[in-house]
C-alpha cells in the first residue's frame, strides 16, 4: 500500500512540474529552512503552527510567551524597588496566562 501511495505522489509531483506549477514559489532556489527544533513534536501540529505564522495568526500562548520573556530580560536592569515589584507581579501573571493557554492547547489535542 505504502508502495502505491509512493508512486501516486511521485506522479502528482512530475505532472505539477510539467505544468509548470512548481516554478515561481516562495523560497525556491534556496535551502529549507533548519526545523531541527520541531524533531521531538508531532509534525502535524508543527506544520499547523507554520501554517498559522504564514499566516500572521499565532496561539495565544505563543504572543503570550513572547511577553514574558521581554519582562524577564528587562527585570533585571530595574533599579527601583517599586518597578521591580510591579515587574515581578507582571511577570507571575504572564507566567499563569502562559501556562493556563499551553494546558488549554495541549487538552484540545488530546
Amino acid at each position: 500500500m505504502l508502495g502505491s501511495l509512493g508512486k501516486l505522489i511521485e506522479r502528482q509531483i512530475k505532472k505539477a512540474q510539467a505544468e509548470g506549477q512548481l516554478e515561481g514559489l516562495e523560497g525556491e532556489g534556496r535551502p529549507l529552512p533548519d526545523r531541527s527544533s520541531e524533531a521531538q513534536t508531532d509534525p502535524a501540529i508543527a506544520a499547523g503552527h507554520r501554517i498559522m505564522a504564514q499566516a500572521g495568526v499565532l496561539p495565544e500562548e505563543f504572543a503570550i510567551k513572547k511577553e514574558l520573556d521581554a519582562a524577564r530580560q528587562s527585570y533585571p536592569a530595574l533599579t527601583d524597588p517599586v518597578q521591580r515589584r510591579v515587574a515581578m507581579a507582571r511577570i507571575a501573571d504572564l507566567e499563569m496566562r502562559y501556562n493556563m493557554a499551553r494546558d488549554a492547547r495541549r487538552a484540545f489535542m488530546r
